[in-house]
């Protein structure tokens, strides 16, 4: 097996095993990102009353479409990267990775043939959304697995419903690119700072310090924490137009999404959900990391 499909394999890998352990962060950001109205409920009330509802199973709605989207998404990028990484660094000597540009093509390519898997997901995550407003009983509307959802959304909307939120989804290329960007920085600043007090207390010249799982795990979530809260207002437009409710028709483009989310609700609207979404984000971006990294030396052993 190749360097590039070992390391797709260990990133599609490490990104189920993620998403499986704080999905019911991911659901419940999801719902306050979507839901319009103002409710003054706190984390623990929104879990105890989503469980009375649905069950506990209710707080993994939709992830069968979200382990398959995490599992294409982080498999194409990481095979794309790597592969473009080796192909010009041996183009270009002394270069030593991909450049922004070449980042944010290689995310957009693998964001516009995803995004029908998160648009049934998200799907997925609110169905029963304005059941929970009006006190309505959740066995109302049938759980749907990925291809039910699938056939229904076709056969209302039609094959252009699965680019809903494209638009946001595109700009949100930026979140791995800085979330790699910090984590690169960090990564080789850690590295220095450790092969410097290695080499001060006598190591040969040639030591260089190994980061552990650890180090990984808290480079990845603090890399992620920046990239997420600088972006979040368009992680809630994305929600909105992918959810498809008739509330998000008046969404004509991104920014007049945004403005309107900002009379309507205030600035606060911006970032419904931010909180369960950082957590669920910076966790999510940890274990990856940490993971995507020892499941690929396990795969090159095999």
């Amino acid at each position: 097996m190749s360097d590039s499909a070992i390391h797709s394999v260990a990133g599609a890998a490490g990104g189920i095993v993620a998403m499986t352990a704080t999905y019911p962060l991911i659901l419940l950001s999801t719902r306050a990102a979507v839901e319009t109205k103002t409710e003054n409920k706190s984390f623990y009330q929104v879990v105890l009353d989503t469980i009375k509802r649905e069950g506990i199973l209710g707080l993994y709605s939709g992830l069968d479409s979200s382990l398959l989207g995490v599992a294409v998404t982080n498999g194409v990028y990481y095979y794309f990267y790597e592969r473009s990484r080796g192909f010009f660094l041996k183009s270009r000597p002394g270069r030593k990775g991909l450049s922004t540009l070449e980042s944010i093509l290689a995310g957009s390519a693998t964001t516009i043939l995803s995004n029908p898997i998160w648009v049934v997901q998200t799907s997925q995550a609110v169905r029963t959304l304005n059941q929970s407003s009006s006190g309505q009983p959740a066995d109302v509307t049938p759980k749907l697995g990925f291809i039910d959802t699938f056939k229904k959304i076709l056969a209302k909307e039609g094959i252009p419903a699965f680019w809903r939120g494209i638009g946001p989804a595109l700009i949100l290329v930026i979140n791995p690119v800085l979330q790699y960007t910090v984590f690169e920085q960090l990564k080789n600043l850690l590295i220095a700072r450790r092969t410097n007090r290695l080499r001060a207390a006598g190591a040969a010249a040639s030591v260089v310090a190994i980061l552990s799982d650890w180090d990984f795990f808290f480079l990845g979530a603090l890399s992620k924490l920046v990239a997420t809260g600088s972006t979040y207002p368009y992680i809630v437009m994305k929600s909105r137009l992918q959810a498809g409710q008739a509330s998000a028709l008046k969404y004509k483009s991104t920014m007049k999404g945004l403005l309107a989310i900002m009379n309507e609700e205030g600035i606060s609207g911006l970032y419904k959900g931010v909180g369960s979404k950082l957590v669920q984000s910076v966790l999510t971006a940890a274990i990856l990391f940490a993971g995507q990294r020892r499941i690929y030396e396990i795969t090159k052993k095999v």
